[in-house]
């Protein structure tokens, strides 16, 4: 939009016209002067300037801040995505009874599912891939338990060797719960103390409760999603023993139930793409958070 000066403006002398216009003429000249001389590549080196936070889009078309390149960089982490959504094919297979320490535990189940049969294992699986490339972007080494890649399993003794194979510095299994109408919420599941035959607990369970807390932490002021109203005495924190994937874990893990599917309300979240991309931030928060003060 042009500028125009007031209409009561007085006109100015001919000798201040003339020298408005000889000024006038000068300046394209100085213009065009400056403009060859940088092109010549004499003007001063300038620092790039740094990429804005919007410039880093994570997977989903979501964009967040951009994590601190190579922050994790040596650090292992392993992500297990909870159940396989070809469980349900070979449920003969799933059901040989592997021993997790203190008993003996199903090799694997099908998991749950929402109403309208979005499977949990393809949530977990969905979630774990945008969690790989979330904590890879900060230098991590991340390792998936499975990757869609085979027809059932692994089991959860596989599971749990799996990370213990990688030395991981964290290790999380993700999942979302199957239980009534009403109860929503997410909660952890950190590993209790078990000491019997293949398991020895003792040595993790201080810091896996440290990586529990920073991941329910992240995940609830990233997601809004509360603390589970029917487990871990609004806490949204629950010990178990009976769980192999954890009671065979020689490294720091826990387990998310990051909602019921069964629940309308938390499934209209679960099933959202963009809810799950703050789903993952959530839980890579919490991880790297562990991992920095580990």
């Amino acid at each position: 939009m042009s500028y125009e000066g007031p209409e009561d403006e007085a006109p100015q002398p001919r000798s201040r016209r003339a020298l408005t216009l000889t000024f006038a003429a000068l300046v394209p000249l100085a213009l065009l002067g400056w403009l060859g001389w940088s092109a010549l590549g004499d003007e001063p080196d300038r620092p790039a300037a740094a990429p804005s936070a919007s410039a880093s889009a994570a997977p989903g078309g979501t964009s967040g801040p951009s994590p601190s390149a190579g922050s994790l960089a040596g650090k292992v982490v392993v992500i297990d995505p909870g159940h396989n959504t070809g469980n349900f094919r070979h449920t003969a297979e799933i059901s040989e009874q592997v021993d997790v320490g203190n008993g003996k535990k199903e090799c694997d189940t099908t998991g749950t599912a929402t109403d309208a049969g979005y499977r949990e294992a393809e949530f977990t699986l969905d979630v774990a891939h945008r969690l790989r490339a979330l904590l890879a972007e900060q230098g991590a080494t991340v390792k998936l338990t499975h990757d869609g890649d085979r027809k059932w399993g692994p089991c959860v003794d596989e599971r749990a060797r799996i990370g213990n194979t990688a030395h991981a510095d964290a290790a999380i299994s993700l999942h979302a719960d199957g239980s009534a109408e009403g109860n929503h919420g997410f909660h952890v599941i950190m590993p209790g103390a078990v000491h019997a035959g293949a398991a020895d607990t003792r040595p993790i369970v201080a810091p896996s409760a440290k990586l529990g807390a920073r991941v329910a932490a992240g995940y609830r002021s990233t997601t809004g999603e509360p603390f589970s109203n029917y487990l871990g005495d609004g806490t949204g924190m629950v010990t178990r023993t009976d769980l192999g994937g954890l009671n065979l874990s020689t490294v720091p893990k826990v387990f998310i139930e990051c909602g019921n599917m069964r629940d309308t309300s938390d499934a209209a979240l679960l099933t959202s793409g963009p809810w799950r991309q703050k789903a993952a931030q959530g839980i890579s928060e919490g991880i790297v958070s562990f991992l920095h003060e580990s």
